[in-house]
């Protein structure tokens, strides 16, 4: 990751300065307060990076993927703000979120206003097929989102509903970067299809990791506190393959912290161990870094080029945090 982001400094620095410049407002001084308080707290830019990366690596030497770069975070940073009033969050990467810092209307308000901007952008970019991939993306994400909201506590979700969340909620907006990166470039069918399949593949794998990170990892990794998706009530992989194994104890136990919210102390731990003891966390970990292979494998008819590597070293870097 940071060879990939040292390699396109360069790019990411006016993309950096695309989105200073459109996150303004003369209007509404609040709406750039809340959005550098998101910009500006420690993202590592993947998907922005993901955008220039597909175009460079297909050797384009114009301009017009900045501006998309730009667009795909200030999709990612609306999504954010409105997660956190959706979910109640206080905290993201280590910090007070917006909406405990302002109010719940106010991120709201400002993730439309970041969404509004970025189709703009999109338009400046001069692709109309370029703008249609991430407007799909854009779709996808709220369906993701939405279909997440219906399988809260639901433990009856199944791992086919469950990529399809994953899919819509994070992946959609992996794979609209690298196509319309690919797109702007004047890619092939292939080599678009395939950078298509890339950050398909690759947001499938980051969601994954997280999944199981949420309940394995450690909290100055994940920028949150790990049992975050448990307290929530989240059905993640981790539960769903638990829980389709699980006796009739188990089974009341899931029942009530997850179907029924109702936790007690020490639920974390006997959570973690009933995953553990079902493996659920080592499939969560085999899906992740299966995904991240078919990441890598769809980067083999591109050119032979530097950027090239360096996607697939992000792959092994994906799933580095779980090896």
């Amino acid at each position: 990751m940071a060879e990939l982001a040292d390699h396109l400094r360069a790019d990411m620095a006016r993309v950096n300065a695309l989105i200073r410049q459109h996150m303004q407002s003369q209007a509404a001084p609040r709406i750039p307060e809340i959005t550098a308080h998101l910009v500006e707290g420690g993202g590592k830019r993947i998907r922005p990076l993901l955008n220039l990366a597909a175009a460079r690596v297909l050797g384009y030497q114009g301009e017009a993927h900045l501006g998309l770069a730009a667009t795909v975070e200030f999709i990612h940073t609306a999504t954010l703000l409105h997660d956190d009033v959706v979910d109640e969050s206080t905290h993201r990467r280590g910090r007070p979120t917006a909406n405990l810092l302002w109010d719940n209307k106010s991120s709201v308000l400002v993730g439309d206003f970041l969404f509004a901007r970025s189709f703009r952008m999109m338009v400046e970019a001069g692709s109309m097929e370029a703008l249609r991939i991430m407007a799909d993306s854009a779709t996808a994400l709220a369906e993701g989102e939405i279909l997440q909201m219906g399988a809260a506590q639901n433990l009856a979700t199944d791992e086919a509903t469950y990529l399809r969340i994953i899919r819509g909620k994070t992946a959609a907006l992996f794979s609209g970067a690298t196509e319309s990166g690919a797109v702007i470039a004047g890619a092939s069918a292939a080599q678009r299809a395939a950078l298509r399949d890339f950050g398909d593949a690759l947001g499938m794998s980051f969601q994954l990791v997280d999944d199981y990170l949420d309940y394995a990892g450690a909290d100055a990794a994940m920028g949150k506190q790990v049992g975050d998706d448990f307290a929530g009530g989240k059905v993640t992989l981790p539960v769903i393959r638990a829980y389709a194994q699980a006796d009739d104890a188990e089974r009341g136990f899931w029942q009530r912290t997850i179907a029924k919210g109702r936790q007690e102390p020490g639920d974390l731990a006997q959570a973690l161990a009933i995953l553990r003891r079902h493996g659920a966390l080592e499939g969560t970990r085999q899906a992740a870094m299966e995904w991240a292979g078919r990441a890598r494998d769809a980067l083999d008819v591109l050119p032979a080029n530097r950027l090239r590597r360096l996607l697939a070293d992000l792959t092994d870097m994906m799933v580095s945090r779980v090896s």
